[in-house]
């Protein structure tokens, strides 16, 4: 996108400070000139102005003005990803200078998915073992598409998440794939297979996770494979989804590490093939070097270990089962 009055030269930007950007950043979340400047402290004038020195820097406006609204333009929308990404990494910045002056070590952001939880903590702890004092760790649990999010903002060092197809401008590093698989009550007839079919599932009532990959995988994998069957019941968690298999009111449709965990004699765990149908449990953080050498060694580190643990065991498990 060509900016009006911009040379090639991009030494006018430099005039930006991290304060404009700062101010940008609010107002665009708040939308409202009024609030933007109370969570600033600072008057609606001073912060009218200083989106004005942005625009005039940058020769083209940021933002529509309308008696009811604001609205980013084009050029307003794509500044913000920018400018997002450079007031969290300066926050960030501040914080790990902070934690090296108090605690003597790095901070490292790591998120993950809930399913993968156990596995990334079995990681990290192993890594700590091994490397005592090395960096202090700062948990993110969410789901996959809220990491990504997160982690082009600046606000994550790296992330576990699944993914159907590598999201634009992250590195990503395959560690496993995670099959979907059924979980049914204990006296269902899928309870004594050895594995169920995606046309077995017939006129079936399935319940599954709204968010997520489930959406991309489940919902698709059911027309396609199999016979139709009523409209899935999707959920938001977990437990929900147990305690309407445990009441015979659905069946269960889930990535396998969520059921990793699951100690319930009245739930049984069913593969589901014929086709497989599988997400990419992957390690993602942004393309240019992590900020720190704790940062590299653990997520080298994560790389890995994770691969190896997708069956669910923690190190100490692993050993002992050699």
């Amino acid at each position: 996108m060509e900016m009006m009055g911009l040379p090639d030269d991009p030494a006018p930007l430099r005039a930006l400070t991290l304060r404009h950007f700062q101010c940008f950043v609010v107002l665009a979340r708040e939308q409202h000139f009024g609030r933007a400047a109370q969570r600033l402290s600072i008057t609606q004038p001073a912060l009218s102005n200083a989106i004005k020195q942005m625009e005039r820097l940058l020769g083209a406006p940021l933002l529509v003005r309308s008696t009811h609204r604001l609205a980013l333009t084009a050029l307003g929308a794509e500044v913000l990803e920018r400018a997002d990404f450079v007031v969290n990494t300066m926050d960030q910045a501040l914080r790990d200078i902070r934690a090296m002056v108090v605690l003597g070590r790095a901070q490292v952001r790591i998120g993950v998915i809930p399913s993968a939880g156990r596995q990334v903590a079995a990681a990290v702890a192993a890594f700590e073992a091994r490397v005592p004092e090395a960096a202090r760790v700062e948990w993110v649990d969410a789901p996959s598409t809220e990491l990504v999010q997160r982690l082009r903002r600046g606000q994550l060092d790296v992330a576990v998440a699944a993914i159907t197809e590598a999201p634009d401008g992250l590195a990503c590093v395959d560690l496993f794939r995670d099959p979907l698989v059924l979980v049914v009550h204990r006296d269902h007839p899928f309870a004594a297979a050895r594995r169920a079919s995606w046309k077995a599932l017939g006129r079936e009532r399935l319940a599954l996770f709204e968010s997520g990959s489930m959406p991309a995988l489940g919902g698709p994998a059911r027309v396609q494979f199999g016979e139709g069957g009523p409209q899935p019941i999707r959920l938001r968690y977990a437990e929900t989804l147990y305690a309407l298999v445990r009441s015979r009111l659905a069946v269960g449709l889930m990535p396998r590490l969520y059921t990793v965990a699951l100690r319930d004699p009245q739930l049984r765990v069913v593969p589901l093939g014929q086709p497989r149908i599988e997400r990419r449990v992957v390690l993602l953080r942004r393309a240019e070097p992590l900020r720190s050498a704790a940062a590299r060694r653990l997520v080298e580190y994560l790389g890995e270990q994770l691969p190896s643990l997708a069956g669910g065991e923690s190190p100490v498990e692993k050993l002992s089962n050699r």
